[in-house]
């Protein structure tokens, strides 16, 4: 025992203990941060995730432009697969169609010609079928990308190299957003304008410290490719660029076309971005079909290039804008589109940005980039200027020099002694050819000299001044924002914005309901049903053995149902969500979070301008809204203050200006409503006072009608004024025995 048993043949030296714990640390975090970096968060600074930046790049150097002919997607995805990207072929192709999607992306960067699906979620033809090239922007990402802007690696065979971020003259990341789910992390950008984003980052050029409330009097919010309208104020939107976590609440854009003779039908003309029109017309049908849209009578799809729904009132008093807010509430002709701005800071530090640093990081590679262009441009002139000097020499000495070619055994090093020529000096001269030798190509050298020699030095007056870097960046941003200005076609802003109209809450989920007769049955064991139609003759109900009914009354599928307890809790429930009159109906502790040890003490349809008196089984008692007993979560509202053995007992419509109250002791007592005050939720005031027992009934009346009730036989009995005179006093006395012919169970009805 306590030996190891190894593997045959295999001896001890083969095994290698290892931490499972820490194994399985070190390579899920290895995991988690290949996901985050070269998959799923795009770079803050050409907003591209690696496959989009490989896609593009294989495209240009497949020469693939905006003004070339389109090639085949398949080689396309092939040349991507085989040279950047070793992963799946369709995965590839999913990427390329998503950037030629001019509904799914603002500004797309692949020019598609076929079949690339559609806004009603059809997919694109095979990439066999399909022809690409780069479109004008994708074409400003990858400006300069020769002349040493950015670094490159090795691919991942090594036989290649691939640039690690693109040059990215364009403000990709907020102009055609970005979505993507990482380990542990998520990023959602939605589109926005480009020419409103130029605008902003030149403002961030002239007032560096400038705050996203400043930038946000150019970016006015987002801009989609499929327009629609942003419905959310200013104060949710700043604060949502400011945190770079919020939401955009996106609405579809309609408009009510006249019929004639009163008649209309709404039209729908622009979605919510990213919902699918033929989904969202089947969940429109299905709603029709369950009748949870009564006031909508059909729905048409008579879209051809453009968007045109057709909204078919059930009639011509249906109030339009009632009817479009019902299906904002149903339907996602209203979409929510999440704001995260999770991007990779740098290209290596996942963060979640605001408005201006995002911007201030793209302008910072901006400047990176010229920076290195501009060096790259100056070696390269100081290259050429090295050659041109050693022509010019040549030139001078012309003679000398074809001698020294002619005669001598090592011309190249007898030029470099007698000239003082560099090596890469007296090679150019050795290969000159002789046409060049003619005096006109003297002048021509001369020429370029010096033209070389002005353009070096305004290269080094730009490296040396920061302030001209910065205008030169400026310069080439406002060049964008007027190629993509709001007049041109592709940069119109499409999405607008707008306040919701204020619409009456109830009103809504009112014409969310199809409005039918039921009544509603509560048995005394708290079960609950809806039954169809106005039943007048409940002896016909039945129940559960040993189980019975506790109360029953008529209603409509558009009522909300107050459910009262003896525990002083109140429980709201729309009439609609009732279970059918089929069977006995369902517990009603299914529905609420009703306790075991209470029971239902009434139910009542909901009135909001009603008011109640509430009042326990020892006396105590208060006036309470209907209003404030509806709660909107199972739990209930706590509308009385009760603690066993005592619990709620009596719930009563207030009307009137007295209140007669009697006690099991069967005295009464009248005194004037004013004395009851009234509150949301308590203990309440002592209404009548007991040696022992409890309260057995009360009823609110008015004075000068005198007080009614009604005797085991069902006559009923009316005192005046006059006569209840004896009985009259304030809240809290006891009161005196009821008048005669009250009814012997103590209560009024």
């Amino acid at each position: 025992m306590g030996q190891s048993i190894l593997p045959p043949g295999g001896g001890g030296d083969d095994i290698e203990p290892v931490d499972l714990k820490k194994a399985l640390e070190e390579r899920y975090l290895a995991y988690a941060l290949s996901t985050i970096m070269h998959r799923a968060l795009p770079d803050v600074r050409d907003g591209l995730k690696p496959v989009h930046r490989r896609i593009v790049y294989a495209m240009r150097e497949m020469g693939l432009r905006p003004n070339s002919s389109h090639k085949k997607s398949a080689k396309i995805v092939g040349e991507v697969m085989g040279n950047f990207h070793p992963h799946g072929d369709q995965a590839i192709y999913d990427a390329l169609v998503r950037l030629a999607q001019d509904f799914a992306v603002r500004y797309p960067l692949v020019d598609g010609q076929g079949n690339f699906g559609n806004i009603d979620g059809d997919n694109a033809a095979a990439m066999r079928y399909t022809e690409s090239k780069m479109t004008a922007v994708a074409e400003l990402l990858l400006e300069g990308i020769d002349e040493d802007s950015v670094d490159f690696r090795t691919t991942y065979d090594e036989e290649g190299r691939e640039p690690t971020v693109l040059p990215g003259a364009f403000p990709n990341l907020l102009a055609n957003g970005a979505t993507g789910i990482a380990v542990g992390m998520a990023t959602s950008i939605p589109p926005h304008n480009a020419a409103e984003l130029c605008e902003a980052a030149l403002h961030l050029i002239r007032k560096p410290g400038a705050s996203v409330e400043d930038l946000m009097e150019y970016v006015e919010g987002p801009d989609f490719p499929t327009g629609g309208i942003v419905v959310d104020d200013k104060a949710t939107m700043l604060e949502a660029y400011k945190t770079g976590r919020g939401g955009f609440r996106v609405r579809a854009r309609w408009e009510t076309e006249d019929l004639g003779r009163g008649g209309y039908q709404i039209i729908v003309t622009e979605i919510p971005y990213q919902v699918q029109k033929s989904r969202l017309i089947e969940k429109v049908a299905e709603l029709l079909i369950a009748r949870r849209l009564p006031l909508l009578d059909d729905i048409r799809d008579e879209s051809a290039e453009d968007i045109r729904l057709v909204l078919v009132p059930k009639n011509r008093t249906v109030d339009p804008t009632l009817l479009m807010e019902s299906l904002f509430k149903l339907t996602d002709l209203e979409s929510r589109v999440p704001l995260n701005l999770n991007v990779l800071s740098m290209g290596r530090v996942p963060r979640v940005m605001a408005l201006n640093e995002v911007l201030s990081e793209w302008l910072a590679h901006r400047r990176e980039v010229l920076e290195r262009r501009s060096r790259h441009r100056l070696a390269a002139i100081e290259r050429r200027l090295e050659l041109l000097s050693g022509f010019l020499i040549a030139y001078l000495n012309l003679d000398e020099v074809i001698r020294i070619i002619r005669e001598e055994d090592e011309p190249k090093q007898e030029l470099m002694k007698a000239f003082e020529l560099s090596d890469i000096q007296a090679e150019a001269i050795l290969n000159m050819r002789l046409r060049s030798l003619r005096k006109l190509e003297e002048l021509e050298i001369r020429k370029e000299f010096d033209s070389l020699s002005s353009e070096k030095a305004e290269i080094e007056e730009l490296l040396a001044s920061e302030s001209k870097q910065w205008a030169a960046v400026a310069w080439e941003i406002g060049d964008v924002r007027k190629n993509f200005s709001k007049e041109t076609d592709l940069g119109r802003r499409r999405t607008t914005f707008a306040d919701a109209p204020v619409a009456d809450l109830e009103a809504i989920h009112q014409a969310m309901i199809e409005k039918e007769p039921i009544t509603i049955v509560i048995s005394d064991k708290a079960w609950i049903r809806g039954m169809k139609g106005h039943i007048s003759d409940y002896s016909s109900l039945t129940f559960k053995d040993g189980d019975k009914l506790k109360i029953a009354f008529p209603g409509h599928t558009t009522d909300k149902l107050v459910i009262v307890t003896t525990g002083g809790k109140a429980y709201t429930i729309g009439a609609d969500k009732l279970p059918g009159g089929r069977g006995h109906g369902e517990p009603l502790r299914l529905m609420v979070d009703m306790d075991n040890d209470q029971a239902v003490l009434t139910a009542f349809n909901h009135e909001p301008d009603r008011k109640l008196l509430i009042a326990s089984n020892i006396g105590n008692g208060f006036v309470v809204s209907e209003s404030d007993m509806v709660a909107n979560t199972r739990k209930g509202k706590q509308i009385m203050n009760v603690s066993l053995p005592a619990e709620t007992k009596i719930c009563v419509p207030v009307s009137g200006d007295h209140v007669a109250v009697i006690g099991q002791n069967r005295k009464m007592l009248i005194f004037p409503l004013t004395q009851l005050p009234e509150m949301s939720r308590g203990k309440g005031v002592r209404l009548q006072r007991y040696k022992d027992g409890g309260i057995s009934d009360i009823r609110c009346f008015t004075l000068a009608e005198g007080l009614s009730w009604e005797d085991s036989a069902g006559r009923v009995h009316t005192r005046s004024a006059e006569e209840l005179r004896e009985w009259m006093g304030d809240r809290a006395q006891a009161g005196r025995t009821v008048p005669k012919g009250f009814p012997r169970s103590g209560k009024f009805s």
